[in-house]
């Protein structure tokens, strides 16, 4: 089974309004996913669209012929990791000053490849066997 990912760190949004966004994609196919994060208007969505695109072009070079349906794609791991922290201070009454935490987060999105179910086939039974074992298993039921 053939995955790939991409990575985008140091991102401008605090993880919370980030995980948001990707909660709503986690095990989706990759078309349904594009498209729910083409149309949100959150701008969270827009960096998450960016690094499923991502994603989705590293599994195609990653595929020999480079023909990957997007249809046989799915979003197998989506998740978002705090990153460093910017520290300010706001000024407050009476000569005091508030801290302000201005955090960024790390998105990973890993894609995979849909497995190609293959159906076993068994051999043809010869039907007067079966037709044969019937009337013996309904003999042996008692009435």
């Amino acid at each position: 089974m053939l995955e790939a990912r991409a990575i985008n760190r140091y991102v401008n949004s605090s993880p919370r309004k980030m995980r948001l966004i990707i909660d709503l994609i986690r095990g989706k196919s990759v078309p349904d996913a594009l498209g729910i994060l083409h149309f949100s208007p959150k701008h969270a969505s827009k960096v998450a669209e960016k690094v499923l695109r991502s994603a989705v072009s590293n599994i195609q070079n990653k595929d020999e012929s480079g023909r990957l349906e997007l249809e046989t794609l799915f979003i197998k791991e989506a998740f978002v990791n705090g990153g460093p922290s910017l520290k300010r201070m706001l000024p407050a009454p009476m000569g005091r000053a508030y801290p302000i935490l201005k955090r960024s987060n790390h998105v990973t999105i890993i894609v995979a490849q849909k497995a190609v179910k293959v159906k076993k086939v068994s051999p043809a039974k010869p039907k007067q066997a079966a037709a044969a074992k019937k009337p013996a298993a309904a003999a042996k039921k008692p009435a």
